[in-house]
């Protein structure tokens, strides 16, 4: 017995020894299971960081082509406004210029009108003063109105020849007139009765005393004759060369003046 006792104690102590170090070994599983838990959470957490990163790097590529398309629609957009005002700019400038034209061309058609209209202010002037001024005259529509009654022209309204009285005014008519070759001249008779052909003779009498006797162009001179209205006699209109003015107007508008 006392032979097998250091052996039995020497197996005691080791059965002992054993259950110690599995003891321990039991404990470090148990803590390598916890560290493998422990990285498991850790990892399945980096595992969702990175698929949250994935997703807005996802998204901010979507939103990256979005941003990239927009700008160039911008830039297509801007670059097509950039053109049209561009054009709109060309087009205002040439209308610009073109209201200029007109402008510089109205100017010119003012000025020859005014110039026309103070001729005739000068003329009526100047018919008074040789007809007298106790003459019945006046400007209508740019024209020189002159008249006078059938009773001093022929003495009576049915008569077609012309008194000395009727010879005098005509022939201070007629100074007005060949002074100013370039007026055209209409001589109206005027009537009250209906009776047309006593009033033409009486107007042709007067053509005749002004184209025979006291030389006035013939060319210039027109008869008519129309209803009066209430007013009979003969009216003398003279009227600038409304072909020469607008031959002018043309040149100058041509020229650009």
């Amino acid at each position: 017995m006392k032979k097998h006792l250091p052996i039995i104690l020497c197996l005691l102590f080791t059965t002992v020894g054993f259950a110690q170090k599995k003891s321990e070994l039991f404990a470090q599983i148990e803590e390598l299971k916890t560290n493998i838990q422990d990285v498991e959470q850790q990892l399945a957490k980096k595992k969702r960081e990175v698929s949250s990163s994935n997703a807005k790097a996802e998204t901010l590529e979507i939103e990256n082509v979005s941003l990239r398309d927009a700008n160039a629609t911008l830039l297509k957009n801007l670059s097509s406004f950039s053109e049209l005002s561009k054009k709109n700019s060309e087009n205002i400038n040439k209308t610009l210029a073109a209201l200029e034209r007109k402008e510089k061309q109205l100017s010119v058609l003012n000025e020859m009108i005014a110039s026309d209209d103070s001729t005739a202010i000068v003329l009526l002037s100047r018919v008074k003063q040789t007809l007298g001024e106790g003459a019945n005259a006046d400007v209508s529509d740019g024209a020189i109105v002159i008249s006078n009654s059938l009773t001093k022209l022929f003495g009576s309204d049915t008569s077609s020849d012309l008194t000395d009285e009727g010879k005098t005014w005509l022939a201070n008519v007629a100074k007005v007139l060949i002074a100013n070759p370039a007026l055209k001249t209409q001589i109206e008779g005027l009537n009250i009765t209906g009776d047309f052909g006593v009033t033409l003779d009486q107007a042709a009498s007067v053509s005749k005393e002004l184209m025979g006797t006291l030389k006035v162009a013939a060319d210039v001179l027109n008869v008519s004759v129309r209803d009066g209205n209430f007013k009979e006699g003969i009216v003398i209109k003279m009227q600038p060369d409304h072909k020469g003015f607008y031959d002018r107007a043309k040149e100058r508008l041509t020229k650009g003046q």
